[in-house]
């Protein structure tokens, strides 16, 4: 329920509210005077406030403004046995949301709360609607393919989506991991609330806090009001961490926190803010290196790892390739389907170490080049130049002479390690080599394990 701060310098009145309001299942908190009203306002803590007119000090509608600029979203009524037009009016532009005059009855009180209460809960179920409505247009399709690889994802995703257990999502950049979040959000109890989406590698290192946690006002310079964070944004519903392994070491035990027990403390704030969030991480990064190599928090880590589901890359589901591109190239409205065999050999030849991504941007790219024509091996460019042979051998031809064989192994080396983010058993598999015999190369070539 509601957290309803009552503020007037009657006792009786107070005491009468407090006990009647609390009785219908509200959090009650009472202020003799406005100034105190503020610090309790200035702690986020309230979301209705029934304010007397006349108050020693400060009086309602000046708490009123000062109320609105630090938290829009708290309702203000004005309580007042000194009634006028002029006021009422002034209360009204100020934004308050209703104006009751002296004496009235507790009941009308009761029901007025009941409005704000059921208008604050509208409010944030269209917003959560239209959010959900959104996913499901960009979401239609969501994960795409019939090969094993996929259908084993497609099938963990089905079994803990109903859960509330926390998910870790690993899989290289490009192959849909925030797609895979989303589908599992669509498909929990809590697909009609919130699903809020943070890239940590997209937060400044000294603002993550602010963005995951909020902020009171003055709790920094600029802090001018009271901010929400993400969590507590994604309350009922389902928070999505991508990128997790960027989370600065710093703030990992108040992330893991907020995890284990639902509760934080936003920058500046002396009070927990307790929030009830489905927590959903993604990675490109091997969390379990980094937890070996101390930058990452190995508690936090196991509480993110209760389910894992690692997304494959393209290269490893080469089938699906077809499937995807015509689906995007549908959502395009691209008539010249299906593809010509020889452009389908092409996709289905190349790495794809962009994976989905990559695919999407090279047959945007070629529509372009095509025009009004169907689409051509010419038009497929790849890594931001020339077109691609599905030929290795052309790729070598282009640089006899240029570089040693040493120097090509090595580069193979590399690549192979950024294609799989520093996983040496899965750049051995794609080298084709065994895994000390990988160990082997990089000693020779100095490369940094």
């Amino acid at each position: 329920m509601a957290n309803v701060l009552i503020v007037d310098d009657e006792e009786k009145i107070t005491k009468l509210l407090s006990e009647r309001i609390a009785h219908e299942g509200y959090e009650v908190q009472t202020a003799r005077s406005a100034e105190e009203a503020n610090e309790i306002i200035q702690k986020g803590k309230a979301d209705i406030v029934l304010c007397d007119l006349r108050l020693g000090g400060m009086d309602g509608l000046e708490l009123l403004k000062k109320t609105k600029e630090l938290s829009p979203l708290t309702d203000f009524v004005i309580m007042t046995a000194y009634a006028s037009a002029d006021t009422a009016v002034e209360a009204m532009k100020a934004g308050a949301y209703e104006y009751l005059i002296k004496p009235f009855s507790m009941d009308e009180v009761v029901l007025l709360l009941k409005r704000i209460t059921e208008r604050k809960r509208l409010i944030s179920e269209v917003i959560a609607l239209k959010e959900r409505a959104q996913n499901v247009q960009e979401s239609k399709g969501r994960i795409l393919g019939g090969s094993r690889a996929i259908n084993n994802v497609k099938e963990m995703i089905r079994k803990v989506a109903p859960t509330d257990s926390p998910v870790l999502i690993e899989g290289e950049s490009g192959t849909g991991k925030e797609l895979a979040a989303a589908e599992i959000h669509e498909n929990s109890r809590r697909s009609d609330k919130p699903f809020v989406i943070v890239n940590c590698a997209a937060v400044p290192e000294t603002l993550i806090e602010a963005e995951l946690f909020g902020y009171q006002k003055g709790a920094f310079t600029g802090a001018v009001q009271n901010k929400h964070g993400q969590f507590r944004i994604a309350d009922h519903g389902t928070i999505f961490l991508d990128e997790i392994g960027e989370v600065p070491l710093s703030i990992q035990a108040k992330l893991l926190r907020a995890i284990e027990y639902g509760e934080f403390l936003p920058l500046g704030g002396t009070n927990p803010i307790k929030v009830d969030v489905r927590i959903i991480a993604a990675t490109n990064r091997n969390l379990k290196e980094m937890v070996d190599a101390g930058t990452f928090r190995e508690d936090l880590f196991f509480r993110l790892n209760v389910f894992p589901i690692v997304i494959p890359p393209l290269r490893e589901r080469r089938e699906d390739i077809v499937e995807i591109a015509e689906h995007f190239l549908k959502g395009w409205k691209f008539p010249h389907l299906p593809l010509r065999g020889d452009v389908l050999e092409k996709l289905e030849s190349y790495s794809w170490p962009g994976n989905v991504r990559e695919l999407k941007n090279v047959l945007e790219r070629a529509i372009i080049l095509a025009g009004d024509r169907p689409i051509t091996p010419e038009h497929l460019t790849i890594n931001g130049g020339g077109s691609y042979s599905a030929d290795p051998r052309n790729l070598i031809s282009g640089v006899l002479g240029k570089i040693s064989l040493p120097e090509i192994e090595r580069m193979a080396v590399e690549i192979a390690l950024e294609q799989t983010s520093g996983n040496k058993s899965k750049a051995a598999e794609l080298l084709g080599i065994t895994r000390r015999a990988l160990y082997g190369r990089l000693e020779k070539y100095g490369i940094e394990r």
